[in-house]
């Protein structure tokens, strides 16, 4: 695992580096090129011969000095995954006129179960949950929520990253939801291993429903995005962009609220067989746009330049 600091020793001098994408970009004629971030993608360094269009891209808000040095190199985009990001950095006092908002794709399409598949996953299905072990995804905490007697399994994918924000801190989050589930009722709750993203959405499709623990607000969340392309209502806090991508697809609860009131919330929905049926069919209208397509199509009218007068 690597942390920030360990990209920044390794490129104490990016001259080599940023000659070579130089040559790369020149020699394959590039017109656009998209960073894939301010650190790991080089956006800081911004290593662009004249001439070919920029793009900063930007998953979460940063207003570090690596951030404010990539800005400094005035991409032509700066590119988020949702219009929240954008209202984030203009609430943060940053000019985001040349930004834009380009919908993360769903790398897979599966189909929703059947009515009669849903109601008995509803009835006894699985909570399923898939999340990075991070400390804000609020894991651990929400298996301590769990309520008593529960009725149902719990199966939480819990993934590491190749990065984390300091050493050992995946496996210190990991280790929380393993004692945690620990302490359960015996064999209510299974940590399961990483899944290819491929197969993500089809583990949704098993499920009862979702929760989204994280406990500050998404930029985008792709597990909410793939939950409810199978027809698995979602519930979670309500903030960020996990709201506009459940709209009325779950339930979601006010933040600040302990993670027993997300399983609250869950067990109210599951239990309201109307409501439920109706949050497992909105599928099509709400992920219609995530595409890779319709993303695709995003990312092209965001990078073309305007028409010339």
């Amino acid at each position: 695992m690597a942390v920030e600091e360990d990209l920044m020793e390794a490129l104490a001098n990016p001259g080599p580096v940023c000659r070579e994408v130089r040559n790369l970009l020149t020699e394959h004629e590039a017109d656009v090129v998209c960073w894939a971030d301010t650190s790991w993608g080089l956006g800081y360094l911004s290593p662009a011969p004249a001439g070919v269009r920029t793009v900063l891209k930007l998953a979460v808000l940063r207003t570090d000095l690596l951030f404010s040095r990539a800005l400094a190199h005035r991409p032509d985009v700066v590119m988020t995954n949702s219009d929240f990001l954008i209202s984030q950095a203009s609430d943060a006092g940053f000019d985001t006129r040349s930004w834009a908002a380009v919908p993360n794709a769903l790398l897979t399409a599966v189909v929703p179960p059947s009515p009669a598949r849903r109601e008995k996953l509803c009835q006894r299905g699985p909570i399923r949950i898939v999340a990075r072990a991070e400390p804000h995804k609020g894991i651990a905490e929400l298996i301590e929520a769990i309520p008593d007697r529960l009725g149902r399994p719990v199966e939480i994918v819990l993934a590491a990253a190749g990065f984390e924000y300091w050493p050992g801190m995946q496996e210190e989050v990991i280790t929380a939801c393993r004692r945690a589930a620990a302490l359960a009722s015996p064999g209510e709750v299974r940590l399961l291993p990483a899944l290819p993203w491929q197969q993500v959405p089809a583990f949704f499709a098993g499920a009862a429903a979702t929760i989204i623990s994280t406990t500050s607000p998404e930029t985008w969340c792709n597990a909410a995005a793939e939950t409810v392309s199978a027809g698995t209502p979602v519930v979670g806090y309500d903030f960020g962009h996990v709201p506009v991508l459940a709209r009325s697809a779950g339930r979601m609860v006010a933040p600040g609220l302990p993670a027993s009131q997300l399983w609250k919330a869950t067990l109210n929905l599951l239990f309201d067989a109307d409501a439920y049926h109706a949050a497992s069919v909105q599928a099509d209208a709400q992920v219609a746009r995530h595409t890779p397509a319709s993303s695709a199509r995003a990312f092209l009218a965001a990078v073309t330049p305007p028409a010339s007068a």
